[in-house]
């Protein structure tokens, strides 16, 4: 087992499923195979839901399939959800895991309180900078490996608001320069801000993450801080 930092290049460990179904499960979550052959899973008050659906293969983000589905509803019986996030395989569990804490325990998980900066605010603390060009829009790691960007939005992001041009945050790696992305992540427009924040927190966490294989196009760019 391998300790290891930066957070945002370790990876998921090839158990991006299980280490969130765990979560999930210990957070009260049910779940229900799908005939899609996806695992969807329902907070106790049917308002929150996630679903892994990797094996369905809906679309990509970056070039790589989305895995998760997060969402939320105004209520248990609205048809539509009022906003989506996707995450591919590779995303750090860790992030994921404290994002669907945070989703958990939001009073109004269709409802948000804070402005786009507490996004920013969250990133600056972990060491990220902000964008020259796009300070209030956009921050990148130490070493410019990776970036959250309030952006317009890709194709097949859906959300409750209908109007066109919408953005929201977008999160991607890159651990080199022109390669393929480790990881790429979508929120809809109508994420929270603040539950944006947790994902962004957890992100840039300076704490070591434990590993037992890690990104070959990170190596060189990862720190082992300890093995046991």
């Amino acid at each position: 087992m391998y300790w290891v930092t930066p957070r945002h290049l370790a990876g998921d460990d090839g158990a991006l499923a299980e280490r969130i179904g765990n979560t999930l499960a210990g957070l009260g979550w049910r779940m229900w195979p799908t005939s899609r052959h996806t695992l969807l899973y329902v907070s106790p008050d049917e308002l929150r839901g996630a679903e892994w659906i990797l094996a369905a293969y809906p679309f990509e983000l970056g070039g790589l399939p989305v895995a998760w589905q997060l969402s939320a509803r105004t209520h248990a019986t609205s048809a539509m959800p009022a906003w989506n996030a996707y995450f591919t395989a590779g995303v750090p569990h860790e992030a994921l895991a404290d994002l669907l804490t945070a989703i958990d325990t939001h009073v109004a998980p269709d409802v948000g309180f804070e402005a786009p900066e507490t996004v920013l605010n969250a990133l600056s603390t972990g060491g990220w900078i902000r964008d020259v060009d796009r300070p209030r829009t956009t921050a990148t790691a130490p070493g410019f490996s990776s970036s959250v960007s309030l952006e317009m939005l890709p194709p097949l992001i859906q959300d409750a608001d209908p109007r066109p041009d919408l953005v929201g945050w977008q999160a991607w790696a890159e651990p080199v320069l022109g390669a393929p992305y480790l990881w790429c992540a979508s929120f809809s427009t109508s994420v929270p801000h603040e539950l944006v924040a947790a994902f962004a927190s957890s992100l840039a966490s300076p704490v070591p993450v434990p590993r037992r294989t890690v990104p070959a196009s990170a190596e060189g760019r990862l720190t082992v801080i300890r093995r046991s």
